[in-house]
């Protein structure tokens, strides 16, 4: 299919195109500055959609200019008499700077989001009545019932041009692949023959291109691919290789008034975050954490004040990524590097677009292969799961809602979420007001796919580690990753320079940091609520948690995730390669540190005693942790709520509810001696993921007599 006008059309526009590029010079001077030029592939991708009408994809380096490219297609094209641009972006963030940015171009955007659906309303009597020129949706608003079915069609039937941004989310081998913008095949199937599709991207390798390619429908005969140098002359990379997290938190800490302005400082977790923002306000540095669990209005707030320079720092998880915009951002710092160079080059695309010079520091951890493998742990579950998922819904014949879902199937609800939008973009199920519902289409799992998809993973992980390691231009090595056929060596990284920075740190700070990290003890939050749905599967527990039988706000020495306590929990639970577990004593150190935990609990009253949780994979550690607390706090132990049955892990909080409802037992000596006291009970147990355990546990207790139950383990996965 061809995607250009007719002939005639196009003669006539020929003769005008020295006029339309003078119009589209002067929107270009209103949106950035009056010494703006074009770049020759920004003028090339407004030609081929203002006067050719075609679909092209531009893969430029992060800064480039592609809003520029719609946004003043979108003010030529208005100018012609065509209806609005529809841009489709996955950030609120992202949103934001567009609305403002088009405004600077004579262009009126509004979006419909999550966020604003008050306004949904407004918005769709103002796109209607022609007095919006770009209006800006997310990739799950393209499958709202609502919106899908009131909102989408007259939008399709009347958009001037589609643009997807930051379009590597529609391939599975972007670093951030979105089900969601898959959604956007049958979107441009509903498009009126001749309007103009723009996706825009700053992180694609040829293999990310071919398959956008794919996914857009666009005949790549036909399609016109603008890829651009994505090198950026103000970035100096270099590698710190430093010892353990202590030393790389004091060299941080020691180095940070160094780098020049305000930056990014990016973690793996979100409890690396808090810690690294912790040490550093200690230090006397403005930070605020940020991450996808910092409430929005804090979220909004942290931007603003990285953007006005009122912080050093934003110490943020990959949430802060896409979308965030500012100039003359002066460095970003990797606290653990990611997992794939994509991934990493899209992040200090963040610095330097304004700015002659920033510094792009990565100091690698022992603990990132660990999360690494955490994060592979979420790919697409394999076929028979997939089918239960199915089966659930045929079996029901009428719509479901994910909660409702959620137990009869073997995925917790974030993967379960995931497979329903690649199943609905496949056809096989629907999204539907109340739920999910069967279409009764045939459906295949394509497992060579997804084999491909989990091998290609390995390599990026692999190439990070070659990255870390090159004696060669770091540049060009990330650039040869993004099959950038422009990469040479930079000349500026400290390969190329042979120039490094100084890795020592200072005794005070190291010894600062040393204590930072080896402070025992977070929260563990209590459940407050039964997952929805138990009766499915034969539990009969629901709504909230009665006060006399939840658990208090307990505590643990640390998270998996911490990059203090978490590195050395993680060797304590380590499996080895045939999934052995290694089994002991409470180690002093660990000791040590429970006995810190337990000496700042500010508790209302004091334990009576002790209980332990069963355990068959480590039931000489959880003993002997109950016991030995029970011996320094002088407290008697009480015995070991009896566990029974098979305990492995499962899938979600429901099936693992009831699950435990099942196995877990207190015996009656237990019970009787909880009978005879008056007064909390400390309620041990190696490590908490879901929670659910404790919860159960501190249910029976309560109903056995305990007052009330205190929570303690040696790690929390959250």
């Amino acid at each position: 299919m061809s995607w250009s006008l007719s002939v005639g059309w196009g003669r006539c526009c020929s003769v005008n195109e020295d006029a339309i590029r003078n119009s589209a010079e002067k929107h270009l001077r209103a949106l950035a500055g009056e010494d703006a030029r074009f770049r020759d592939d920004q003028w090339t991708a407004i030609k081929a959609l203002v006067v050719d009408r075609r679909r092209a994809l531009v893969v430029q380096r992060t800064g480039w200019g592609k809003s520029a490219v719609y946004f003043v297609a979108t003010a030529l094209l208005r100018a012609q008499g065509e209806g609005p641009t529809v841009i489709v972006s996955p950030l609120l963030a992202l949103m934001r700077n567009q609305i403002d940015a088009a405004a600077r171009a004579g262009v009126r955007a509004v979006t419909i989001n999550s966020a604003n659906q008050h306004e949904w309303t407004e918005v769709q009597d103002e796109v209607a009545a022609g007095n919006v020129d770009v209006l800006l949706v997310s990739p799950e608003r393209l499958n709202n019932p609502d919106f899908r079915d009131t909102v989408l069609p007259s939008l399709t039937a009347s958009a001037g041009m589609l643009v997807v941004d930051e379009a590597h989310c529609i391939s599975d081998w972007g670093h951030d692949f979105r089900p969601d913008y898959r959604r956007l095949r049958s979107l441009l199937g509903e498009l009126r023959p001749g309007v103009p599709v723009l996706a825009t991207t700053a992180t694609a390798n040829d293999r990310v291109v071919t398959d956008v390619v794919e996914q857009l429908g666009i005949d790549g005969s036909e399609a016109l691919v603008l890829r651009g140098a994505l090198d950026r002359e103000s970035l100096h990379l270099a590698v710190l290789q430093l010892p353990n997290s202590r030393t790389r938190l004091a060299w941080l800490a020691d180095h940070l008034g160094e780098l020049t302005g305000s930056g990014i400082i990016y973690t793996l977790t979100v409890a690396a975050a808090s810690e690294v923002a912790g040490f550093l306000r200690d230090r006397g540095f403005p930070v605020h954490e940020y991450s996808g669990k910092t409430p929005q209005e804090e979220r909004l707030q942290a931007e603003e004040d990285l953007l006005n320079n009122r912080v050093k720092a934003l110490v943020a998880t990959s949430a802060l990524g896409m979308g965030f915009d500012k100039p003359d951002l002066g460095f970003v710092v990797h606290m653990g590097a990611p997992q794939s160079p994509i991934a990493y080059y899209q992040q200090i695309g963040r610095a330097g677009r304004g700015v002659r010079k920033a510094d792009v520091l990565l100091l690698p951890g022992t603990e990132d292969r660990d999360i690494w493998a955490y994060f592979a742990s979420l790919a697409f579950p394999p076929e028979p799961v997939v089918r239960q998922v199915l089966r659930a819904l045929d079996e029901a014949s009428r719509p479901v809602s994910t909660a409702a879902l959620e137990p009869r199937v073997e995925l917790s609800r974030t993967r379960l979420e995931m497979v329903l939008k690649v199943l609905d973009v496949d056809g096989a199920v629907q999204r539907v007001k109340g739920g999910w519902l069967s279409t009764g289409q045939g459906w295949s799992y394509d497992g060579e796919r997804y084999h491909r998809i989990g091998q290609a993973r390995k390599a990026e992980q692999q190439a990070i580690i070659e990255y870390q390691r090159t004696t060669g231009c770091r540049m060009e090595f990330l650039l040869r990753q993004l099959d950038d056929p422009h990469a040479a060596p930079c000349g500026r990284c400290d390969n190329c320079t042979a120039s490094s920075w100084d890795v020592k740190v200072s005794e005070e700070v190291a010894d600062a940091a040393q204590e930072r990290l080896g402070r025992p003890g977070v929260e563990i939050a209590p459940r407050k609520q039964w997952p929805t749905g138990m009766s499915s599967v034969g539990v009969s527990l629901s709504g909230k948690i009665p006060a006399g039988q939840s658990a208090q706000p307990g505590r643990a020495v640390g998270r998996l995730t911490d990059i203090g306590w978490g590195n050395r929990l993680r060797e304590l639970f380590a499996t080895g390669e045939d999934g052995a577990v290694a089994d002991q004593a409470l180690p002093e150190d660990l000791f040590g540190a429970c006995v810190g935990v337990l000496a700042k609990w500010e508790w209302g009253e004091r334990p009576v005693g002790v209980v332990s949780i069963g355990s068959h994979r480590r039931p000489v550690l959880v003993r002997s942790v109950g016991e030995r607390l029970a011996a320094i706090g002088r407290l008697p132990f009480f015995g070991t709520v009896e566990l029974s049955g098979p305990t492995g892990h499962r899938a979600n909080s429901a099936q693992r509810l009831a699950q435990l409802t099942e196995s877990l037992k207190v015996p009656g000596e237990l019970a009787a001696r909880l009978s005879e006291v008056e007064g909390p009970v400390l309620l041990v147990d190696d490590q908490v993921d879901t929670g659910w355990t404790m919860t159960v546990a501190a249910k029976l207790l309560r109903d056995a007599g305990a007052d009330s139950v205190l929570p303690f383990a040696l790690a929390t996965t959250s």
